[in-house]
């Protein structure tokens, strides 16, 4: 007994040394509203309040009278990984609706603390509606492609194009567990370590396994995703979020979107699997695949000049009558 008590004790200062080492070196106190907008926002930025407490940073680019494309960015990214095609598009006379959903980026967490997809299609309705977009293309990079063909299958009157880009939808095979760091956002213990400790390496370690083209990994970009996480309350908002993890419908809504799709990979994704873009094809009426060789679950921003191609292509074909 006396041993088993001896090795707790180990245990326990062991493990209390580590949470001190973790806290000194890792621990990251928010940064305010005021310093993040300066640094992070553009000239074209507008924080739109959509209902009481939910406030929304959009930015509303190219001709007013062009073509609206409005496009979504994945999670714990923000509208900013959709630059390089905004310049583009722009360039090619659309207009461009870029936005942070709730509790990313400069959008802070919403009252009712509801960051389901089907909460966050109903943002980008109420955004549709707050600017008067009758008809649109929408697109959107990994969950931010769940939340477009969501709103695509609830809108077909609406839509003149869906780009998919990486994104999640197919669900996983029975008995899939969910991830790690799901499950940990429902612990209070790691909760409060979570929201307390955010390291930049991990932050950089997380983007460089999340691409194929390194290159794009900049100080820069790991600074802007790790500052943005120290918004004001978007780390425990985003453990809500983790911790309201459900699998995405069975996509059979899908084969009601008849307007032209584009499903876009790139061929090293690690992240989600090329049998997802197969199983968007094989669901969408309307759709071409294009998969990116050399390129990983960022193809806008790995990319930004091949990956563009595609969906200049598709929106050429779009319904937008």
């Amino acid at each position: 007994m006396r041993r088993i008590l001896k090795g707790l004790g180990w245990f326990a200062l062991g493990l209390g040394g580590l949470l001190a080492v973790l806290l000194l070196l890792g621990r990251a106190p928010d940064r305010t509203v005021a310093e993040l907008r300066e640094r992070y926002g553009s000239p074209a930025s507008q924080y739109v309040e959509l209902s009481p407490g939910v406030v929304v940073h959009l930015r509303d680019e190219g001709a007013r009278g062009g073509r609206a494309v409005l496009l979504l960015h994945g999670s714990n990214a923000s509208l900013q990984t959709f630059e390089p095609w905004v310049v583009r598009l722009t360039a090619a006379g659309y207009r461009v609706i870029t936005l942070d959903l709730p509790a990313h980026g400069l959008s802070g967490p919403v009252p009712d603390k509801d960051y389901s997809n089907a909460a966050y299609v109903r943002v980008v309705e109420a955004v549709a509606a707050r600017l008067g977009l009758k008809r649109l293309a929408i697109g959107g990079n990994s969950m931010g492609g769940g939340v477009a063909w969501s709103w695509a299958a609830r809108h077909p009157e609406q839509l003149a194009a869906l780009i998919l880009v990486d994104s999640t939808g197919q669900p996983p095979p029975p008995g899939t567990a969910a991830p790690a760091g799901f499950t940990l956002a429902k612990w209070p213990a790691a909760r409060w370590l979570m929201e307390t400790v955010t390291p930049r390496f991990l932050i950089e370690r997380s983007l460089r396994q999340s691409v194929s083209v390194e290159t794009i990994v900049t100080p820069a970009m790991v600074d802007r995703y790790w500052e943005l996480l120290l918004y004001p309350g978007t780390r425990g908002a985003t453990l809500d979020r983790f911790s309201q993890y459900a699998p995405m419908p069975d996509g059979a809504a899908l084969r009601g979107v008849r307007a032209p799709a584009l499903v876009l990979w790139g061929a090293e994704d690690r992240l989600i699997p090329m049998r997802s873009a197969e199983w968007f094809a094989a669901l969408l009426p309307n759709a071409r695949v294009s998969v990116l060789s050399g390129v990983g679950h960022l193809p806008m921003e790995e990319a930004p000049d091949r990956s563009v191609l595609p969906v200049l292509e598709i929106l050429a074909r779009g319904d937008w009558e």
